[in-house]
């Protein structure tokens, strides 16, 4: 059966991902910088904090999915999160940009409970809202097209947090930029009950599991960790994500201590960009490309195929990541193309990949009579938050290891903030291809496995 979906229904669903990306974009893009040259901690310090708090983290999310499974209330199993936690998830956000007054081990302190409050937080509000997408239609292009407005929403929050946070916390602090800081994640916190809200309102629960018969957390993980395909998307989904974080958390660094300021050329102005102005414009660009790649997703599964489509883009997100180390600091105008190129590349299969667990979702119940859908999508935010992790700790440790002191960069040190914008996050999207090869769920495969669910269906 096919469970159509409206347009106003689909704007709501990507509203909740707007509120979650402007904060995830503010986790990925400017954690770390703002770790080491805002709160005053270093590198090192918060590169191991974020590894050890996020890895914790990351198993929670299974043990979430598995509760918003069983979950049952008037409003459904996965929305009602939407409604009870938008607005502790925005008052937690804004202290975890806090800066307290304290020496720096204190801050370290204050750095651990915060961000792991938030994580927890966001944890309980985006493993129900990912999920919500196996239970709003049961159809696969349904599904697809739901993903992609949510991801364009999602780079629409990131866009609105990437192109002013820097600019706006200036404005807001002042010469306290720590106060800054406070006062523009707290436009964002404000901003993102709001959406929350929204999708909680326009959105509905309408798939039903097979079978009505209790299953314990216990099968449930079993089934899970007996299902190879679900470890194989999982490790695709990490790199995917490792690649991105990588480039979006050196993107501040490449730009104030490679390219500096500079001068660019508009509308027959000549313009004096800083960093901070570079930053603003440069790494929107980057997820703008990505929305171009997002509602390329669809059409590019329907002729391709998900899986060849996702192998494609992250070759060409490879080899261009690449040009990212010999451009020169005075080409702007080729970082800009790159830009333009790698979003879109890079955008792509972000769609594909929820389109894709929940075929993992569909593979799962036709192998065991068993349906968890919470469980299977709680791998996506699973896999955001290993592969963010791993991400943002390389980041911390390759500016340790190249001794990064703040607004007093080496020549090894900028060598080294090259590396990670290029050659590093090449790496990891030649890695997602590596696992894509044994993914054996496409088009064909999935066809016989919703053919027979749909005849156990009919049959009950």
């Amino acid at each position: 059966m096919i469970n159509k979906v409206s347009f106003k229904e689909k704007i709501g669903y990507g509203f909740g991902d707007a509120a979650s990306s402007m904060f995830y974009k503010l986790f990925t893009t400017f954690l770390i910088f703002f770790y080491t040259d805002v709160f005053g901690i270093s590198a090192a310090a918060a590169g191991t904090m974020i590894l050890i708090t996020r890895f914790w983290d990351a198993l929670n999310d299974l043990i979430m999915g598995a509760i918003a499974d069983r979950t049952k209330t008037k409003w459904g199993q996965f929305r009602p999160y939407l409604l009870w936690f938008s607005v502790p998830f925005a008052i937690i956000g804004v202290l975890t940009f806090t800066t307290p007054g304290f020496a720096e081990n204190g801050k370290l302190i204050y750095a651990y409970v915060s961000y792991s409050l938030m994580m927890m937080i966001y944890t309980v509000v985006n493993v129900p809202y990912s999920s919500l997408i196996g239970v709003i239609t049961s159809d696969s292009v349904q599904r697809t097209s739901l993903a992609s407005y949510r991801y364009a929403f999602a780079f629409g929050g990131g866009i609105l947090v990437q192109a002013t946070l820097l600019k706006m916390a200036g404005v807001l602090g002042g010469d306290n930029e720590q106060l800054g800081w406070q006062m523009a994640v707290g436009i964002f916190g404000v901003l993102s009950v709001v959406f929350f809200l929204l999708t909680f309102f326009l959105t509905r629960e309408r798939v039903k599991p097979l079978k009505q018969e209790k299953s314990s957390i216990k099968e449930d993980l079993k089934d899970l960790l007996h299902n190879k395909q679900w470890f194989i998307l999982l490790a695709v989904g990490v790199f995917t994500v490792i690649f991105n974080q990588l480039r979006e958390g050196a993107a501040v660094y490449y730009l104030k201590y490679y390219f500096g300021e500079q001068e660019l050329m508009l509308f027959g102005n000549v313009w004096h960009l800083d960093y901070k102005a570079l930053t603003g414009i440069l790494v929107p660009v980057w997820t703008g490309a990505n929305i171009l790649g997002v509602f390329m997703a669809t059409w590019m599964a329907k002729t391709l195929g998900k899986k060849k489509a996702y192998m494609v883009f992250m070759i060409i997100s490879l080899v261009a990541s690449l040009l990212y180390y010999p451009i020169s600091p005075n080409d702007i105008y080729m970082l800009l193309l790159l830009q333009v190129v790698v979003g879109i590349a890079a955008g792509l299969p972000i769609p594909l990949m929820l389109a894709m667990f929940g075929d993992i979702a569909d593979y799962s119940e036709w192998k065991s009579g068993r349906r968890a859908t919470g469980l299977i999508f709680s791998s996506i935010s699973m896999s955001q938050k290993l592969g963010s992790t791993l991400g943002i700790a390389l980041t911390g440790y390759i500016l340790a290891s190249v001794g990064y002191s703040p607004n007093n960069v080496t020549a090894e040190s900028q060598t080294g903030i090259r590396f990670m914008m290029s050659v590093v996050p090449a790496v990891a999207a030649g890695l997602s291809v590596v696992f894509l090869l044994v993914y054996k769920l496409n088009e064909s495969y999935m066809k016989k496995v919703k053919d027979e669910l749909n005849e156990r269906i009919n049959k009950v």
